[in-house]
This record gives structure tokens, C-alpha cells and sequence, in this order.
């Protein structure tokens, strides 16, 4: 006997027994249900059966509670309130056109289930007072009696698509049964009709009203559609208010654009955590920083809030100085990038907790770009210990600030790194879930174009442009100065202020010519420093050559180290080549010295091996080898890789190497050391006795010389002075703090102390490249220039300031002519011959690579105009079109979701593009004529929906419309799903992470106990949601040591314990419920192009 039950399983549906019935019962006169939840997809998939009956009644339960609730809240009984029961069916109605699918079928079925409802052929009603969640379906003849056909269907089916199952291998798991019986029918009609009398009748007006703010059946013009996209992309940011910042200290400027960066940058920290605020040099960062820092203190609360401030040393008394003249200094602790250990050891009393600080500012933040750097990893464990949260913001992560003017400007695995600092690379907030998916194959895309005997410039572009679309955007603010003056509010507020920005000239190369004698000497020496079978730095790679026993007990990377130190001599020395003869000879003299040293020291039966110690500094102090063993042993415990060790602990080969080094060095310093003549010093004077001092280019008659080497400015102030340049002021890292005011008083246009005049000339290191104004002067001269766009940008930004005084802007870079030309070219034939280097550096490399100073010189073109923010210009006017017309922005603001338009297209070009979203992540896709779906960035899009007021639509929308939207709506899928934070790494790439997560779970069965199942969980869940850039080194290095289990286990404990401060916060944080970004995407807006 058949079963009376039945699942919605292989063809045994609700929509067959439904099927069946309409079409075998005779007289079948009236359709009554009861559903808990209903959609009019369900209402349509049985509509053409419902249309021959002459009785439908259908009751749909709404949600009371909410309704309940309200009226204890106002101290009623609940009885049930027909306005309020109408219009939360009307709320139903607009969720289930919003959420069905989007297809021109359904639309159509929506429209007619509408029309049945205000043309009576069907009856709908709302229960006022219960929650129903019954199924019912009951069908009758029009005589009901024992003898007629009847029955009724009841069970977990709602009316809806799925509800019904409709032939759908996908179709819910349902449990329904129909019973024929004439008392089951009987008592199910009889409760029918009792719920019925109770119900709300939804009126033909209450169906107008849900068609009202819907987009079915509408039409909008493109400009509401261009408009609703402006509002949509820039979200809170259309509002604009200045007093989000308080009173600003009368030695600053309230200025629009920065009052703009505050605003955004605190809504990216509530939405991300973090960013970076990159607006170009000179344009006030610091004080940018500041304002945002006075905001989160207002927002979180006077009481509670703490900040730290992260900053090189040289900048440490404008940050303390400008906290202190905006009153929010109490709420801050300062440190220098170096000093960070003493907050994550917490034994120093000036600090306060790592968990007690709320907000982290870190200045020069491209300086924490490499993750092996010991700094970058105290500042990690600093920024994700979590925070106590006592203040108003309501969030268990700290917020961090990067400031950089050059974030774009890094390698991609230096962006991945920095970002860590606020994200888990696993699990971000960003719409890039996965950041270690989206990473991997840019990191190995870089590499391989490196790789190249001819880097290709465009294409490192091309993976820069991607990675500012999709990583960047949503987490930079950066305005540059043609950003400020093309934005008609910006440029009007600096106007009023007073502040207006100079113009910069071209780069001015200047050239010198060496003559045949030095030429050759220059070309000599070059050919010895990167030769290989000449000049090969063993005096820096003493622990490759130690006994393989040796080396693996002390050092973990004893040959990839002493590459890179070797690789760091030549670069060095062909940078002091550029500088000066003065700079080289030093440093080839230097080097010459530290070799004999450690010559002379093996033949005593000693060498010494101390990173941490200057050795050769010591010998020249007068410490005698025993002595300076002792420092060594002093430290050798806490620091193990300084030790000293014997002849016979080396290889033979390493003798051998530093005597050939030797022999090297004395021929290149005897050769260097006949050299009188300077013919790049002699240019320099003649520019400064004929151009630098001529009052039409420089009419405050001061200058900035920069140079990377000490030598070079100690030797150009004493040569100056012989030629009678008295007024020279001379800064490096060893008199930096002592002359600092004098610096200021001679150069500092908003210098508030006594200002003076004593010095014309500066003459520095890179010590006054960043965090000082200097810009009473306006012209800098690079007299070796830096193959490093970042440092270009920062010294010119020390005289390209706010309030700089001169018209124009000039920068002098000195070449040698035709030799430097060569210089460039040998280094890219060089590039081969040190890939093999540069092949083991990757993302362990800790310096600059000769591939990399390459890189970094072409990127920077000489005249090259600054990058806009066209997303400024679309700002300004969506600002502009609220204020002039509010009516018709509040109204277009409410525009519905899936609003479209069928437009006129150019060319023959039936595309459409839409927006799309979920909670998370926004998208939008252009999808053409031929079914290619193209993801578009801002620029892209806002120029497809550009419209003007005066734009008609043209009429209904033809059928490719909807299947291209979900075609659009499949690639955003595809495109979540790629960047799901499970997975979206393959083993094979990922194999780090296999390796560790093996291992620890090996040792968690060899060391059963509660102490290891705790280890295990916390570094398994900060492995998961890659929250530290450095477990899995560190994981994976005790792993290598292959130690016993108990032994790995003392070492992955003292690990968790580094790493689980903010497991204190996070094992309560509950997960969501859903991933948000693998829902369904919703529709904002949409247009169709036609010819």
C-alpha cells in the first residue's frame, strides 16, 4: 500500500501531488491555505490552476512578535492592530520582490499575482495575532460532503519555489502528508475558517503600496541611476563636516581635504581595522593624523583611550610636539621604531600594556615593509594583542594608522606584510577575503618579470594596478597636490587659508666628465666590485665556510646570510663610486682594513664572528683580541650567533678568499689613493658660483644638498670652505640632535621660535629626509642620487611643503654623463650574473638587490606627472548636486534595489553593467554582447553610467538584460569563492602551512596533555586565520630541528606564549553565523545599452 507521506525527493514533490489534484478532482471549486511563509514564485508555479477555481483564500502568517513587543513597551494588551498587520505584509511583499530571482518569468509572475489580488480573483489575508507556522493546503468541491472529492495537504512545505520542490535535484527536504478522510479535511477547514475570520484582508491599495517602492514595473532615467551610483559608492563620505574634529590649534589650518581624510579614515577603521593614509609629501600627514587621533578620543571616550605613536627617531619631536599643541598628548605614548621590544617584554614603566592601546599610528610605515625584521614583528604583536576595550567603540582589534606618502611604490610582498598589521592574512575584513590567495601568484608574477635580463616595466605596472584596485583602494587615502587643486571645494579652502602649493620643475640633470685616465680607473674598479673571480667579500661570509657540523649547530641560514651581506658590499660600494671618490676611498679602505683584521686575528688562532658587535670599531678603540673575546662571551648566551672560533672550525678555501680579497683591495686603495682631481666636485662649484644662487630661481638664496654618504658631506663642507662657503651647515646622524634648532631657525619656514639666518647652505645625509620642514629653501641638490623613488619623493618633499614661500620647486640630480649611462646598463647585464642571489632572496631578502635598484630608478621618470584621485572629482560633485538639490537626493537615494534603465549605446554594443554587493564586498561588472563578464574599477564604471539630467530611457528592457545580470551575479560568486578564507591556497602552494599543521598535531599525539591540547588549539587557530606573519617560520624551524617530541613541545609552548595575548580576546569572539560575502549578491542598480 502507498505511503500518504512524501519527502519533495526523486519526483515525489508538492508540486506533482498539487498537479494531480487540480487535474483529476472533479468540481473542484475552492483552494484554502494556511502558510507560514510565502512567496508569489510559489503563488505563480500554480497560478494557471488557481484561476479555474472560484474560491482561493490564502492566510500568511507575518512576524507579530516585533508587534507584541511594541505594545508592552507602551504598557498595551495586544490585540492585534489591522494598520500595523497591513503594512508588515506590505514590508513581506517588498523583502520577496527583492530577494526572488531575477529573471523577466518571475517579474512577469509578481506583476500577475498583484493584479489577481486587485482584481479579486484571489483573497489574501494576514493573521493579526499569531505567528503561524502551520501548513495547510485544503481543497474542496463546492457541495463539501463524505461523497465529493476532497483533501488536505499538511507538513513542513511553505508556498514558495523550493517549498514546492519543482523538479529541483536541489529541492529542501520536506515531510508532508495528504489526508483524504472526511473528518481530517472536515477539522482542517473548520480551523481554516476560525484563522481565516481572525486575519487582516490585504486591500488592493496595500498591494499598490508594495508595488510603489519597488522597481517592478518602473522606469528611471540614467541620471537617477548615475546619481544612486554616486550615492551607493561613496556612502558616508558625501557628508561633510568640519566639526568631526573639534577646534584645531591656532598654529594649523582647518583645511577641507584633511578634515575629508579624518572623516574617511576613521570610517576605513571601523570597517577594516586599519589603513593607509599615503597623501603625498608635504601635504600634512602628521597633522591629518593627529585630527583622527582627536576624533577616536572623542568617539571612544576622554577616559579610556590610549595611543601609541610609532615613528623613525628623527621625527620623535614633532609628533610629541604636535600631539601636545592639539591637548592629546595625555593620551599617548611615543616610540621610536627601534625601542619597540619594551612594550612587547613589558618591563619598561614608560609604556603602558600592549592590550591597553586602542588606537597605534605608525609613521613611515613602509619602513616595517619586511617581515623578517625584528621590528616588524614586535610591531605585529603589538598591533593584534587585542585591546582591553574599555572605551565606546565596541571592538576587541586595535585600529591602526599607516602613514606613508610611497605605499604603492613597495614590492607586492611589502604591502602583503604591512597589511598584516590590521588583517589576518587568511581571514580579512577586506573584500579580498584571502589575502594569502590573492598574494601568492602576484608575488611569483613580480619575481618572474624580475628575473628578466630587461625587467619589464609595464608589467610590474600592470600587477601595481591590480593590486591598488582590489587590496588598496579600500584601505589608502592619498591625495596629491593635483588631486587639491583640480577639487573646486579643496582648491577654494586653500585659497581662503592662504596656502598655495609651488610648481615643480623638471628634474635637472647635471653631468660631469671624468676624463680617460679616471674613466678607466672608474670602469676598473667596477668590473673588480661585481666580479666575482676578483673581488668575493669573505671577510662577510665567514659561516659558509665554517665545517658543515659547525654551521648547522650555530646558524639556521648560514650560506643565504652571507650571501645577502656579500650582495650588501657591492651595492654599497658601487653607491659610494656615485657619491664620491671620497665616499669610496673610505669605504674600500674600511673594507680593506676589516679583511687584514680578520686575517691577522686567524693567524692568532681566532676568529670572530659578531653581528652584534662593530669588532673592527673595538680593535681601533685600542681592545685587545682577548678583551673583545670576552664581550663576545658576554653576549653569546642571550645572542648565540656571536661566537669566536678557531682556524681549524673553517674550511681551507676561507683563508685563501680573504687573502685574494686582500690582495684586491690593497690594488684598488693604492690605485684610488693617487687620485687628487674631483671634476664632479668642480661641476658642483661651478653651478653654485653660476646658477644655484641666482636670485630668479632661488630668491631666498638657500639650498639643500643631500647625500647618502657621510663621507661625501664631511668631504664637500671642508671643500667648500677652501672656496670661501663659510655659511654651511653640515647634519648627519652624529650631530643631528645637537644642531636640530639651528636647522629649524635657518630653514624652517614655520619655525615659531627665533628665526635666523646664519647658514645658506645644508649639507646632509638621508637624516633630514623625512619629518622636518626645510622649505625656506626651494631648491635640492641630489649629489648622488638614490636609485629609491621613496627616498627621491622625501627629500624633495622637505622643501615642497605647506607655506613653502618660493614660486617654483627645483631638484638637481647629478650624473656622470656617458660612464653613468653605463653604470645603469652594466647593472642589467649584471643582473644575470647575480640572479642566483637575488633567486634565494624572494621575501627573505632583508636588503636592496641590484634588480631591485633598477626597478625602483626606472619606475621613477624623470617630469612624470602625479597620479589624480579621479574619485575626488565624482565626490565634489555628488557633495554639490546634495546641496543644491536635497529633495531629489533623498529621493533618488531611496531608489530600490535591481532600479534599471535601458540606455542608447554608441556603438552596436548590447552590454550592460551593473553594481553588486553583500554586506561586505561591492562589485561592479560590465557584461557585453558576447556574454564576457569584465570586473570594473571606479573609473571604469562611473564613466558607462555618466549621465545628464536631460537623458530619456528607452522603454522595456529585452530579455538578454536579465541573463546577462546573472551571468554578473555567477562571476561575483566565482570570484568570492576563489577568495574563501578555506582552501583558496592549493597544498602544493601552500605546503609551509601542511608541513607545520602535520607537525604539531604529530607532537599533539606523542605529548598527551592539557598543557599541549591548549599549544595546539591556539597556534592551529592563528595558523588558520594567518594572524601573524611569522608563526609558520618559526613553527617550521623547530620542525627542521628535528628534536624530541618533548623537547619541540617546550619550544611550541614558549612560541604560544609570544603569540596568544590576543586568544584572551578572540576565544570569545564568536564566529558569524554566515560568511556574508558567499550570500547571494544583492542588486543595486543596473543599465542595458542598445543601438
Amino acid at each position: 500500500m502507498a505511503s500518504h507521506f512524501f519527502t519533495n525527493q526523486e519526483g515525489d514533490e508538492l508540486q506533482q501531488k498539487f498537479e494531480g489534484i487540480f487535474n483529476n478532482y472533479i468540481n473542484l471549486y475552492a483552494f484554502h491555505a494556511v502558510v507560514g511563509y510565502f512567496r508569489a514564485s510559489g503563488y505563480h508555479a500554480i497560478r494557471e490552476h488557481l484561476l479555474k477555481l472560484s474560491d482561493v483564500k490564502i492566510l500568511v502568517g507575518i512576524n507579530v512578535d516585533h508587534m507584541i513587543a511594541e505594545a508592552k513597551r507602551r504598557g498595551l494588551m495586544f490585540m492585534g492592530d489591522p494598520k500595523k498587520t497591513r503594512e508588515e505584509f506590505v514590508k513581506w511583499m517588498q523583502e520577496d520582490i527583492k530577494e526572488a530571482e531575477y529573471s523577466k518569468k518571475v517579474e512577469e509572475g509578481i506583476l500577475l499575482f498583484m493584479e489577481d489580488i486587485i482584481d479579486g480573483k484571489i483573497e489574501i489575508r494576514a493573521h493579526k495575532k499569531k505567528n503561524l507556522h502551520a501548513k495547510i493546503y485544503i481543497f474542496l468541491p463546492e457541495d463539501f460532503h463524505e461523497d465529493a472529492q476532497y483533501s488536505v495537504i499538511t507538513g513542513s512545505s511553505n508556498l514558495t519555489h523550493s517549498g514546492l520542490g519543482n523538479g529541483d535535484k536541489d529541492a529542501n527536504y520536506e515531510f508532508n502528508v495528504e489526508l483524504k478522510r472526511y473528518d481530517d479535511v472536515k477539522f482542517a477547514e473548520s480551523e481554516f475558517q476560525k484563522l481565516w475570520e481572525d486575519g487582516e484582508e490585504i486591500l488592493p491599495e496595500d498591494i499598490q503600496k508594495a508595488k510603489k517602492d519597488t522597481h517592478i514595473g518602473k522606469e528611471f532615467t540614467p541620471f537617477e541611476l548615475y546619481i544612486k551610483f554616486l550615492i551607493e559608492y561613496f556612502g558616508k563620505n558625501i557628508d561633510y563636516d568640519p566639526e568631526t574634529v573639534g577646534d584645531v590649534p591656532k598654529q594649523f589650518m582647518k583645511l577641507s581635504y584633511q578634515i575629508d581624510a579624518v572623516n574617511q579614515g576613521f570610517q576605513m577603521l571601523e570597517d577594516y581595522n586599519g589603513f593607509f593614509l599615503a597623501d603625498v609629501v608635504g601635504t600634512g600627514k602628521t597633522v591629518v593624523a593627529a585630527m583622527l587621533a582627536k576624533r577616536f578620543i572623542i568617539a571612544n571616550g576622554t577616559g579610556d583611550t590610549k595611543i601609541l605613536v610609532v615613528y623613525p627617531p628623527a621625527l620623535a619631536k614633532n609628533w610629541k610636539r604636535t600631539f601636545r599643541l592639539f591637548g592629546i598628548d595625555k593620551y599617548a605614548k611615543f616610540i621610536t621604531n627601534g625601542s619597540l621590544h619594551k612594550i612587547v617584554e613589558d618591563r619598561n614603566l614608560d609604556y603602558w600594556p600592549k592590550e591597553d592601546y586602542d588606537l597605534v599610528i605608525i609613521d613611515e610605515a613602509h619602513k616595517f615593509r619586511n617581515k623578517k625584521a625584528q621590528m616588524f614583528e614586535n610591531l605585529q604583536i603589538i598591533c593584534k594583542a587585542g585591546r582591553y576595550n574599555n572605551g565606546l567603540i565596541d571592538s576587541e582589534e586595535k585600529k591602526v594608522v599607516l602613514v606613508s606618502a610611497t605605499p604603492l611604490n613597495n614590492r607586492p610582498e611589502d604591502i602583503y606584510n604591512m597589511i598584516q598589521l590590521f588583517q589576518d592574512a587568511r581571514r580579512s575584513d577586506l573584500p579580498v577575503t584571502n589575502l594569502t590567495s590573492y598574494f601568492y601568484p602576484r608575488i611569483k608574477r613580480y619575481e618572474e618579470i624580475m628575473k628578466r635580463n630587461e625587467p619589464d616595466i609595464e608589467a610590474i605596472r600592470e600587477l601595481y594596478a591590480d593590486i591598488r584596485e582590489k587590496i588598496l583602494k579600500p584601505i589608502t587615502i592619498r591625495r596629491t597636490r593635483r588631486d587639491l587643486e583640480n577639487v573646486d571645494q579643496y582648491r577654494e579652502d586653500l585659497k581662503k587659508q592662504g596656502v598655495v602649493f609651488p610648481d615643480i620643475a623638471k628634474p635637472r640633470k647635471r653631468e660631469y666628465e671624468l676624463g680617460d685616465e679616471l674613466r678607466g680607473l672608474f670602469f676598473e674598479s667596477l668590473d673588480s666590485i661585481l666580479d666575482e673571480d676578483k673581488l668575493r667579500y669573505y671577510r662577510y661570509q665567514a659561516i659558509k665556510y665554517l665545517d658543515e657540523e659547525i654551521k648547522e649547530e650555530y646558524y639556521d641560514t648560514a650560506d643565504l646570510t652571507s650571501r645577502q651581506l656579500a650582495r650588501m658590499m657591492t651595492t654599497l660600494l658601487v653607491k659610494r663610486l656615485e657619491s664620491s671618490f671620497k665616499a669610496f676611498r673610505d669605504t674600500l679602505n674600511n673594507l680593506r682594513d676589516s679583511t687584514a683584521n680578520m686575517i691577522r686575528t686567524y693567524e692568532n688562532g681566532k676568529v670572530f664572528v659578531a653581528p652584534d658587535l662593530d669588532v673592527n670599531r673595538l680593535m681601533d678603540e685600542g681592545l685587545t683580541d682577548d678583551e673583545i673575546e670576552m664581550k663576545i662571551l658576554s653576549i653569546s648566551d642571550e645572542k648565540p650567533g656571536n661566537r669566536t672560533f678557531e682556524p681549524d672550525d673553517f674550511r681551507p678555501e676561507f683563508i685563501e678568499g680573504l687573502r685574494n680579497d686582500l690582495q684586491t683591495l690593497d690594488a684598488l686603495c693604492d690605485q684610488w689613493d693617487d687620485v687628487e682631481e674631483d671634476p664632479k666636485f668642480n661641476k658642483f662649484l661651478d653651478m653654485l658660483k653660476n646658477e644655484l644662487f641666482d636670485r630668479s630661481i632661488n630668491p631666498s638664496g638657500k639650498l639643500v644638498i643631500f647625500s647618502e654618504a657621510k663621507s661625501t658631506i664631511e668631504d664637500l663642507n671642508k671643500k667648500l670652505k677652501e672656496h670661501g662657503y663659510d655659511r654651511v651647515l653640515t647634519v648627519s646622524a652624529d650631530n643631528r640632535s645637537r644642531v636640530f634648532e639651528d636647522v629649524l631657525a635657518n630653514f624652517d619656514a614655520n619655525y615659531e621660535g627665533e628665526v635666523k639666518d646664519e647658514y645658506d647652505i645644508i649639507i646632509t645625509t638621508e637624516v633630514l629626509a623625512e619629518g622636518v620642514n626645510l622649505h625656506r629653501a626651494n631648491i635640492i641638490v641630489n649629489y648622488d642620487t638614490p636609485w629609491n623613488a621613496t627616498k627621491l619623493m622625501q627629500r624633495l618633499g622637505r622643501v615642497n611643503r605647506i607655506g613653502t614661500r618660493a614660486d617654483t620647486i627645483y631638484n638637481y640630480n647629478f650624473y656622470p654623463s656617458d660612464e653613468g649611462d653605463m653604470i645603469i646598463s652594466l647593472k642589467k647585464k649584471a643582473l644575470v650574473k647575480l640572479q642566483s642571489f637575488h633567486s634565494a632572496f624572494g621575501e627573505d631578502s632583508q636588503i636592496y638587490s641590484l634588480d631591485e635598484v633598477i626597478e625602483e630608478f626606472e619606475l621613477y621618470k624623470e617630469g612624470q606627472k602625479e597620479d589624480e584621485d579621479v574619485r575626488l572629482k565624482y565626490l565634489e560633485f555628488i557633495r554639490n548636486f546634495k546641496e543644491n538639490n536635497i529633495e531629489d537626493f533623498r529621493r533618488i537615494k531611496r531608489l530600490p534595489l535591481k532600479a534599471r534603465t535601458l540606455r542608447s549605446a554608441e556603438e552596436d554594443d548590447k552590454g550592460t553593467v551593473c553594481f553588486l554587493r553583500t554586506d561586505d564586498k561591492k562589485e561592479l561588472y560590465y557584461v557585453s554582447k558576447d556574454e564576457q563578464v569584465i570586473g570594473l574599477n571606479f573609473e571604469e564604471a562611473v564613466n558607462i553610467f555618466e549621465a545628464t539630467e536631460k537623458e530619456e530611457p528607452l522603454g522595456e528592457l529585452p530579455d538578454w538584460h536579465y541573463d546577462h545580470i546573472n551571468r554578473a551575479k555567477r562571476q561575483y560568486e566565482k570570484d568570492i569563492q576563489e577568495l574563501r578564507p578555506e582552501g583558496a591556497v592549493t597544498e602544493k602552494k601552500d605546503a609551509r602551512y601542511n608541513r607545520a599543521a602535520r607537525f604539531l598535531k604529530d607532537i599533539k599525539r606523542y605529548i598527551d596533555s592539557d598543557q599541549m591540547d591548549e599549544v595546539y588549539r591556539r597556534l592551529k587557530k592563528l595558523m588558520d586565520e594567518g594572524t601573524y606573519a611569522n608563526l609558520l617560520t618559526e613553527i617550521t624551524r623547530v620542525l627542521n630541528k628535528k628534536a624530541k617530541p618533548s623537547t619541540s613541545f617546550r619550544e611550541l609552548e614558549k612560541i604560544s606564549d609570544k603569540y596568544s595575548s590576543r586568544l584572551k580576546f578572540s576565544d570569545e569572539r564568536k564566529d558569524k553565523e554566515q560568511d556574508q560575502t558567499l550570500l547571494r549578491p544583492e542588486i543595486i542598480i543596473s543599465e542595458s545599452f542598445k543601438t
